[in-house]
């Protein structure tokens, strides 16, 4: 199994699934917009630990300028990627099933379906994923196989292999070989 070389990325908190959508949405839309402290308000940088007068929100929690640039992925384009990028993005690069839908993918993502939904729209937003036909199918554009290499350089230190992904950690990867098939003959 592939193991994580740095934790040096965006991260969405833990406990995410205790906020309501209402809450939840807020802040997702809030990430990155810059933050003045408050007289007699005190800041700290999340990744420096230095005080602040001015900073940059991510759920809570407030970066620096240089702080934030040093979070941003190569190619990413200024989108804070996280693991979970890494995971949507790679679904789609690496798809486990067949004619392979943004249902699919929102369910499959580690986050909330309702916070999946936005960063699938993020994602295309970017241009990091287009539409096909129908609007539930969605492709990776070469933007978003750079994005998704840097992601995946900056947590694993390699390029994007489907190993990388949750989804195939729990259900393994196509083409393993399971000897879980085999009878066992004692």
């Amino acid at each position: 199994m592939i193991q994580k070389k740095s934790d040096i990325f965006f991260k969405y908190p833990g406990n995410l699934k205790t906020l309501d959508l209402a809450t939840m949405v807020q802040l997702y839309r809030m990430r990155g917009e810059p933050y003045e402290a408050e007289p007699g308000e005190i800041l700290a940088c999340s990744y420096s630990h230095r005080l602040l007068k001015s900073a940059k929100k991510w759920f809570g929690l407030y970066y620096s300028q240089k702080s934030w640039d040093k979070l941003l992925t190569s190619n990413a384009d200024g989108y804070p990627l996280t693991d979970v990028e890494l995971n949507i993005l790679g679904l789609f690069s690496a798809p486990p099933v067949e004619n392979l839908d943004r249902k699919f993918v929102e369910d499959n993502s580690y986050v909330l379906p309702q916070l999946a939904f936005l960063i699938i729209n993020d994602l295309k937003q970017f241009g990091f994923l287009e539409e096909l036909d129908d609007p539930q199918y969605l492709q990776l554009t070469g933007r978003g196989v750079k994005a998704l290499d840097g992601i995946a350089r900056r947590i694993y230190g390699k390029k994007f292999m489907p190993e990388m992904l949750e989804y195939y950690r729990e259900n393994g990867l196509p083409n393993e070989n399971n000897d879980d098939k085999q009878i066992p003959l004692f």
